[in-house]
C-alpha cells in the first residue's frame, strides 16, 4: 500500500534502458509508475502482435522483471527464450505469458495487472496505449519507413517519428501519473525508437508540459548507428523538445567521465561514440544540466549505474533509501 505522502515519480521508455533506471527506483520509498512503449515489431514481440493483434509485449516483459519482487529463478523463467521447437524458437516466456494472459482477461492492461500481481511488481505498469501501434519515421530526404525494426536499417538521418493509428487513447492512469508526479524521468534508450515512441502519443506530450513536477531526461552515453549517429547531448535533448514542444524538459542528466579508449573501440565495431556533453549549446535549451559519472564500470558494455543513477534522480524530490 502506498503511503499518502509518498513523491511521486514516473518513468517513461522502453528498449534495455528503462529497466536499468527502474532496477535501481524500485529500493527507495516512492510511489514509482512506468509508462512503457508498445510499438516494437521485431522477434517474438512482432510475432505475437501479428498473430494475436495484440500491443508488443516485449518491452513490458522487461519492465515486470526489472520491477518484480520474486525469487531470482522466477524471474530467469519469466525471461527464458527459447532455441529450438517448431514455432517456439525465439520466443520468450514472458512475452508468452503475457500473450495468454491478455486472452485470459480479455484486455492487455488487465493482462499486466494481474501478472503484476503474480510477480509482486512494486508500482504500476501501464502501456502507452491498450492497443497495437505502428512506428513511422519520416527521414530528412522525405522517405517514410514503417516499423520500429526497420527505422534503423535505413541507415539514413532521421527527421521525425509519429505513430499511426493516429487517433490513440492513452489509458487514464498512465495520464494521471504523469501530471500528477513530483518527477517525471524521460530514460534513455534508442532515442527514435525506444524513447520518443511514448513521447508522440498527442496526449502524453500535452501530459508532460502539464506535470505539476518537473521532468528530466537521463540522456544516452552513447550514441547509435542508424538513428543518433554524431548526435551531442544537446541533439538528444533538441530531438525531443522538437517532438513535444519547448519546456517539456526541466534537467538533463549527463555522464561527465571519460570514456576508456578500450570501451570506444569496442563499440567502434557497431558505429558508436561517445555522446559529446556541449554544456553551451544546453544551457541555450534553458534546462538545467545536473553531470556526474553514472555509467557502471562493472558491465562489459556501456550501462547506466543503476543505483548512481536512481540515487540522483531520487535526491531530486528529497527522498533517500530507508535503512
Amino acid at each position: 500500500m502506498e503511503s499518502l505522502d509518498e513523491k511521486k515519480v514516473t518513468v517513461l521508455g522502453g528498449g534495455t534502458g528503462m529497466p536499468v533506471l527502474l532496477r535501481g527506483l524500485k529500493q527507495y520509498p516512492i510511489d514509482l509508475s512506468a509508462i512503457v512503449t508498445v510499438a516494437d515489431d521485431g522477434g517474438s514481440s512482432g510475432r505475437l502482435r501479428t498473430e494475436m493483434s495484440m500491443p508488443a509485449p516485449g518491452d513490458i516483459r522487461n519492465v515486470i522483471a526489472a520491477l518484480a519482487e520474486v525469487e531470482p529463478m522466477m524471474e530467469q523463467l519469466f525471461q527464458h527464450r527459447f532455441t529450438n521447437g517448431n514455432g517456439l524458437s525465439g520466443h520468450s516466456m514472458g512475452n508468452l505469458i503475457l500473450a495468454a494472459m491478455t486472452s485470459v482477461t480479455g484486455d492487455f492492461y488487465n493482462g499486466i495487472k494481474e501478472i503484476g500481481k503474480i510477480f509482486n511488481v512494486k508500482g504500476n505498469i501501464y502501456p502507452v496505449a491498450n492497443q497495437n501501434l505502428f512506428l513511422h519515421a519520416e527521414m530528412a530526404d522525405g522517405e517514410i519507413i514503417v516499423g520500429e525494426s526497420n527505422i534503423p536499417l535505413a541507415d539514413k538521418p532521421i527527421k521525425r517519428v509519429f505513430v499511426e493509428p493516429e487517433v490513440v487513447e492513452p489509458l487514464p492512469d498512465a495520464m494521471k501519473a504523469v501530471r500528477e508526479s513530483d518527477l517525471v524521468v524521460i530514460s534513455p534508450g534508442s532515442l527514435y525508437t525506444s524513447t520518443l515512441p511514448n513521447l508522440v502519443v498527442p496526449e502524453i506530450a500535452d501530459a508532460l508540459r502539464e506535470v505539476k513536477g518537473k521532468v528530466v531526461y537521463v540522456c544516452n552515453v552513447m550514441t547509435q548507428a542508424g538513428e543518433t549517429k554524431n548526435y551531442t547531448a544537446s541533439d538528444h535533448a533538441q530531438a525531443i523538445i522538437d517532438h513535444v514542444g519547448e519546456g517539456c524538459i526541466d534537467k538533463i542528466l549527463v555522464h561527465n567521465k571519460e570514456i576508456t579508449e578500450e570501451m570506444r573501440e569496442k563499440y567502434a565495431e557497431e558505429n558508436a561514440d561517445p555522446v559529446e556533453y556541449d554544456r553551451e549549446r544546453l544551457e541555450q535549451l534553458g534546462m538545467t544540466i545536473i553531470e556526474a559519472d553514472i555509467i557502471d564500470e562493472r558491465q562489459t558494455r556501456l550501462r547506466h549505474d543503476t543505483s548512481k543513477v536512481s540515487d540522483l534522480l531520487c535526491s531530486l524530490v528529497d527522498v533517500t533509501k530507508e535503512d
